[in-house]
């Protein structure tokens, strides 16, 4: 058998079916409680399986947490050591069974799909998951699959709505819970909850933090769910005013000085983590004229609040106060806080300032 259609086992993590833990003890079979699977995979979905751990444990709980999905191990770190997913190292961590840990490399695996069906769930939520869930998938749970979306949906349909949202520089966003049907994330909304965008917040923190509130929405919607109310009071979504957030590219990680700070800042919160954002830079050493090609990576900035900076040349960096001050169109300017070089530790202005020893620094373009 092809290993990537296995169940795969992470016996190599020192975690087996038989661990005494009492989150494992809690999660044997029971034909009282509604069996749940939950798929997902990175950091922000294992933060929603503990939550959903901490229920299923209650004594008046509705259900257990029967399985669970997530991407296969893969090389992570710089290290690229291969290694199971967060949610999968969390479940494990928690004691949950390793041979109830599915890790198909495609959700439509005839091999997967005979072993789901096989634990007849009741219910799966999806989190962060990262695979299309084909037709076959959505028929096996007779209460329906029930994901949790980081956007007021139809708003930010698809991969990337966070750092889409980011990037817009919208005001207010939310996290929704909804039904999952074909269409990507076009099901009818269970409920949803809205939230102020701060100018600062980054992708990586405003994930979390939709990624939980949706968790606390979860449980607080699970009776209705099991009850089939949810399913009736649940709302179509308005197709005419859905917008869409495709998956993000490395190639988009460059900032280009020719647009405004405030659109140059956004991006740099929304692309916060993964892929980044990079300028390309030219050091300049005045005694002998010498030029160095320079591939920054940004990490802070904040819009500068001053109009009237005057640059020598439009195409010249400045240090003022805490700040690296890049020249961007409309008499903007965009104050950079913190950088990294590439192989090196995120560093504030000041500090690569005066690592540059009096050298000029100029935007190459």
């Amino acid at each position: 058998m092809n290993s990537s259609l296995m169940l795969r086992r992470f016996f190599t993590l020192n975690a087996t079916s038989s661990s005494s833990s009492s989150c494992s003890a809690s999660l044997k079979p029971s034909s009282k409680r509604k069996q749940l699977v939950f798929l997902g995979s990175p950091q922000v979905s294992a933060a929603v399986l503990d939550d959903l751990f901490n229920a299923s444990t209650a004594p008046d709980s509705m259900f257990e947490v029967a399985a669970i999905v997530t991407q296969p191990p893969s090389g992570r770190n710089r290290g690229r050591k291969v290694m199971p997913s967060p949610v999968a190292q969390h479940a494990l961590d928690r004691g949950f069974p390793s041979d109830l840990i599915f890790t198909p490399e495609k959700a439509g695996e005839e091999i997967f799909l005979s072993s789901l069906r096989a634990l007849q769930p009741e219910l799966c939520i999806t989190a962060a998951y990262g695979n299309i869930l084909p037709r076959k998938f959505l028929e096996i749970p007779p209460m329906g699959t029930v994901n949790i979306h980081p956007s007021l949906l139809p708003l930010y349909r698809g991969a990337a709505p966070v750092q889409r949202a980011l990037q817009d520089g919208v005001k207010e966003t939310g996290v929704s819970l909804a039904f999952t049907v074909r269409a990507l994330d076009a099901g009818p909304v269970i409920a949803c909850e809205r939230f102020e965008v701060d100018d600062q917040i980054k992708a990586t923190d405003l994930l979390a933090l939709l990624f939980s509130q949706g968790s606390k929405l979860l449980i607080h919607e699970l009776p209705s769910i099991f009850d089939g109310s949810a399913k009736l009071k649940a709302q179509p979504q308005d197709d005419s005013k859905a917008t869409l957030a495709p998956k993000i590219t490395p190639e988009e990680s460059w900032l280009s000085f020719d647009q405004e700070a405030s659109v140059l800042h956004n991006k740099v919160r929304a692309f916060a983590g993964w892929p980044g954002t990079r300028a390309k830079l030219v050091v300049i050493d005045n005694k002998n004229g010498e030029h160095n090609v320079l591939d920054l990576k940004i990490i802070t900035t904040r819009v500068c609040g001053q109009s009237n900076i005057q640059m020598k040349e439009t195409d010249d960096v400045k240090f003022i106060k805490d700040a690296l001050v890049f020249p961007c169109s409309g008499s903007s300017a965009l104050e950079v806080l913190e950088v990294q070089l590439p192989g090196k530790k995120v560093v504030n202005a000041a500090a690569f300032w005066n690592g540059l020893r009096g050298q000029r620094l100029k935007i190459l373009g």
